[in-house]
């Protein structure tokens, strides 16, 4: 779920060719001119808030203003960086890509993909284009001449196959998530009110080198969730909370309740995440677990927070496109986020996730609001797992 997002990333988002090679970046690049041989170059766009086919391709991860990369066949590329010529010397490290300019509109980077033609006679690639302000896609197509081919879903269904590399981040995120839930924990369980409780959490994460914490918090029983705009000093019970950490550009995204008194409503949703861990593995479809789920909820129905939203995958962007398609089966190493939230319409609310790697035969849940969180596992469950 996308948050509101701070105006800088205050962690570090540097490229470690040691966390993620160059090679796996080449690999990437290389698989689209495989699915578009005949393609002269590929456009991609990203700002800070919606950025992940760039950086799954470049390692860029935007800070202030939106930057555009050109990828050509023969392994040539450059990224056009917004905020003017002060801004190459910041946006170098954070990619392994050399040859850096200034973003100053459309009508250059289009000539760029023009010339490229001369080569390769087939429309250039554009990726992240709906993300694009109106007037910089104008700009980039008229000076092509022709209308670019839109590339973004073939990168989003290559996003979901993860590398070793990317399993590697996905578990420091889901590390820093832990370490960032057991902190607000703590804090609530000290007598932290709301805000001193929740910023805890962030500073857990941010110890851990996390890039980028998002969080948002409920003062009435998880019945609706809110970032900050106020202190809040009082401290509230239950204390619903969801954290979203990055690391090393990977999200990982947790709901949580805290209280000290029995919750009815959070065991419920915990043994409803149970169940829909239970019943996922490779091939089943997203439809059949909420299914699942949403007929053994009586008597409450589901949470306006989690509603369509069981499932989404999850990694180099806090919500990956497709976004929740519930009839987009299960795949082998794909993260995802599963939610389950609950209420009545009067005072018990509850949400309870889980962030898990699908495996040939089962899952592995990594960071899980519930405990135990596969109780109850089928026969195909690989015991290994972990």
């Amino acid at each position: 779920m996308l948050t509101s997002q701070p105006t800088l990333l205050i962690g570090p988002s540097d490229w470690d060719a040691e966390v993620m090679p160059k090679a796996e970046f080449t690999g990437r690049i290389a698989t689209l001119w495989g699915l578009y041989p005949e393609a002269p170059c590929a456009i991609v766009y990203g700002d800070r808030v919606h950025h992940g086919e760039l950086a799954y391709l470049t390692n860029l991860v935007p800070k202030l203003e939106a930057a555009v990369a050109l990828l050509f066949p023969d392994g040539e590329a450059e990224l056009h960086v917004g905020g003017g010529p002060n801004m190459i010397g910041a946006a170098r490290p954070l990619t392994f890509i050399t040859e850096l300019k200034p973003l100053r509109g459309g009508e250059a980077i289009g000539r760029r993909a023009a010339e490229s033609r001369a080569r390769r006679p087939g429309a250039p690639l554009l990726i992240g284009g709906d993300y694009m302000p109106t007037a910089l896609r104008q700009d980039i197509v008229e000076a092509i001449g022709v209308p670019p081919l839109d590339a973004t879903a073939p990168v989003w269904a290559r996003m979901r196959r993860t590398t070793v590399y990317d399993q590697l981040a996905m578990f420091n995120a889901g590390g820093a998530l832990g370490v960032a839930v057991e902190a607000i924990a703590t804090a609530w369980e000290d007598g932290s009110g709301v805000t001193d409780a929740v910023l805890a959490g962030e500073r857990a994460a941010h110890d851990e080198g996390a890039q980028d914490v998002r969080t948002l918090f409920s003062i009435n029983g998880g019945r609706t969730l809110q970032p900050f705009t106020m202190p809040v000093d009082q401290q509230v019970d239950p204390l619903q909370v969801y954290v979203a950490v990055r690391r090393f550009n990977y999200w990982a995204e947790g709901f949580y309740s805290i209280s000290d008194q029995p919750q009815p409503a959070f065991e419920k949703a915990q043994e409803l995440l149970r169940r829909a861990l239970a019943a996922i593995r490779p091939g089943v479809e997203p439809a059949a677990v909420e299914e699942l789920v949403v007929s053994a909820m009586k008597p409450y129905r589901c949470h306006p927070v989690t509603e369509r939203a069981l499932v989404s995958r999850i990694g180099i962007a806090l919500e990956e496109p497709p976004h929740t398609n519930a009839t987009m089966a299960f795949e082998p190493w794909e993260f995802c986020s599963v939610r389950v939230g609950i209420t009545d319409e009067a005072q018990n609310h509850a949400i309870a996730s889980a962030m898990i790697r699908v495996r040939d035969e089962g899952l592995d849940a990594f960071w899980s609001a519930a405990p135990n969180p596969i109780e109850g596992r089928p026969p195909w469950w690989n015991k290994d797992a972990g």
